[in-house]
């Protein structure tokens, strides 16, 4: 690969960022919120609101307001908090850990299960196998997150006691505990995506199935298994790479429902908080955090492009 794609990819992703933060930006303006007044209550004499939002800089201009917050973004310093009076970074980042740890398990589960049920499915196509794999597929796309989740609590949680309804333990603290506490929500978050996932293995596997350079591979003489291995199924997979980039976004921020559901404080339940407090600096820390993480996981799948596929070149 390039080393100037790489350059340009990355001078994309800050691009990306500065427009990111741009809309924020212009948003949290549009939010029926005073900070001063969210900061002192409304009991607060007049005097008293127009000196914080004096030292504050809210009496500037909005493009001096913009850049002085961009600034200090760039610093490190994503503002404080006006709900907790605390510095919004360290609780957005602490929050995005616990969102990407549920990701990072539930794309690991899918992964472990999609790609062989869409071989199977592909491989066993028009059979019994490949009816079961597709029933299971459009069930898990059909059924809302709300849905599988209430369903999970009730059977494993409440009548068969085997996990924990809802809570999160830190792994450091108790690892044990914390993958129980684990176990329900990834298995509901992974149900759709196995569902996408899976389906998308079959279509793309069938189709390199009938090329002619496979029909050519088996002429040689290569058996079944070293062509599906060696040419068919990294072929297959590419589209699979965009899939899962993409679902890293619904990660990140579609699954409000099963964090709320099951008490899980990552980034999305924290950003819905701060959008319900009008908590216009954790909004805008959280919506940024959120689009550099995905702007840095598509970079990850070109990578991942290039590298599975020889002849992909990126100038």
């Amino acid at each position: 690969m390039s080393p100037n794609y790489i350059a340009k990819r990355l001078v994309m992703i800050v691009y990306t960022l500065f427009v990111v933060s741009l809309i924020v930006f212009a948003i949290t303006q549009i939010l029926p919120a005073d900070a001063a007044v969210m900061m002192l209550g409304e009991n607060a004499t007049p005097e008293a609101l127009d000196a914080l939002r004096q030292t504050m800089g809210l009496d500037a201009p909005i493009w001096q307001q913009y850049f002085s917050w961009a600034w200090h973004v760039v610093q490190g310093d994503l503002g404080t908090s006006l709900r907790t009076g605390q510095p919004v970074g360290p609780a957005m980042f602490e929050a995005l850990g616990r969102s990407l740890l549920l990701a990072f398990f539930s794309i690991g589960l899918m992964l472990v299960l999609a790609i062989p049920l869409g071989i199977i499915a592909a491989i066993r196509r028009g059979k019994i196998a490949d009816m079961v794999v597709s029933l299971v597929s459009y069930a898990g796309v059909a059924l809302p997150e709300f849905v599988t989740a209430t369903i999970a609590v009730l059977v494993f949680a409440d009548w068969m006691k085997w996990l924990p309804p809802t809570g999160y333990v830190p792994l450091t603290e108790n690892f044990v505990d914390g993958i129980a506490h684990l176990v329900l929500p990834v298995c509901v978050i992974s149900i759709i995506l196995i569902a996408h996932v899976s389906r998308m293995v079959r279509s793309e596997l069938v189709d390199v199935l009938h090329t002619d350079y496979i029909r050519a591979a088996r002429l040689k003489g290569i058996s079944r298994g070293q062509v599906l291995r060696r040419h068919a199924l990294r072929n297959a997979l590419l589209p699979t790479i965009t899939i899962v980039a993409l679902d890293v976004g619904y990660l990140l921020g579609g699954v409000i429902v099963v964090e709320e559901i099951f008490a899980i404080p990552g980034i999305g339940r924290q950003l819905i908080v701060a959008i319900q407090a009008r908590d216009l600096p954790a909004i805008q820390a959280g919506v940024l955090i959120m689009a550099a993480t995905y702007s840095i996981v598509n970079f990850i799948a070109d990578i991942l492009y290039a590298w599975l596929d020889k002849r992909i070149q990126y100038d």
